[in-house]
């Protein structure tokens, strides 16, 4: 089995990855469509965080500016499998979907149980009205431990998200609360059951040995899911060769995504995404997550 090294150069550029003020972006959907066109992509998936509330205002600002972008509507469910929180990205979902919505407004109470718990771990060390501050920065939106960082870094307990995750929200820190959260079974169905795809989302950055990794895309693929996410703008060395070797080995499509959060330096709209020759693209595989 072989993949090659070199690009495939193809336009449009397809970005699958993307967050808004739904979650924990710092863009408005507005914002971030707009950007992703002066990034020349031109097919864009918005997956917010256990929410699809930025699809539509995201579907209405293509309208009104007439932008050349087509938008797929997905969302990013946070799973758990083996202790390890797990997200599973779903592309071309239907956001009307009774199930979906349902299954979306479990998740969310997960979601603001876990920050009420960070929220009194972090007052007992000293550090109260973190709640209050994640909900005003949220804004409406899904409730994040991105949110928490933002305001540790705010009160001045570090200066950069890595470091305040590092110190304070990472396993066995101050502020940690594990995860309760969906199977990833119940993660594809829901998304299934909405018409959508499941690809496993940047499965490098789950902190797995290569052995541990080859047995969660072996479950994840077990349980329906169709697609992984290969390509990143930020990747260790040699990661999207091996992802895509992942990929060939368990017959899963290839997927890219920048997982933009907001502008910075590294992580960027469209920025070198691109597929190892050999892998099948998700939206070659399934064109009707295009064809919505």
């Amino acid at each position: 089995m072989t993949v090659a090294a070199t690009p495939i150069s193809s336009f449009p550029i397809f970005d699958l990855h993307s967050h808004t003020t739904a979650s924990d972006g710092l863009l408005t959907p507005e914002q971030l469509v707009l950007r992703a066109v002066e990034h020349r992509v031109g097919v864009l998936a918005v997956t917010d965080h256990d929410t699809t509330d930025g699809v539509q205002p995201a579907r209405e600002a293509i309208e009104r500016h007439q932008l050349p972008l087509q938008l797929i509507a997905g969302v990013e469910v946070s799973s758990l499998w083996e202790n390890h929180e797990i997200h599973i990205v779903g592309l071309g979902v239907d956001i009307t979907h009774p199930g979906l919505v349902a299954f979306l407004a479990e998740q969310g109470e997960r979601r603001m149980a876990r920050a009420r718990m960070i929220a009194e771990r972090l007052e007992k060390a000293g550090i109260p009205g973190a709640l209050e501050a994640a909900l005003d920065l949220a804004q409406g939106g899904a409730v994040t431990r991105g949110h928490f960082a933002r305001f540790l870094i705010a009160a001045g307990k570090a200066d950069t998200m890595q470091k305040v995750f590092k110190n304070y929200l990472a396993r066995g820190k101050t502020g940690y609360v594990p995860p309760q959260w969906c199977t990833i079974k119940q993660a594809v169905d829901a998304i299934h059951d909405s018409g959508g795809r499941a690809v496993l989302a940047h499965p490098g950055r789950y902190g797995l040995s290569a052995k541990w990794l080859k047995r969660l895309i072996a479950h994840f693929s077990e349980q329906g899911g169709e697609a992984m996410e290969v390509a990143q703008c930020q990747q260790a060395p040699q990661e999207r060769t091996q992802l895509a070797r992942y990929a060939q080995e368990y017959q899963l499509a290839g997927s890219q995504g920048s997982d933009f959060h907001q502008p910075c330096a590294w992580i960027e709209l469209g920025k070198k995404l691109w597929l190892p020759g050999g892998v099948d693209a998700v939206w070659q595989r399934f064109p009707e997550i295009v064809k919505q």
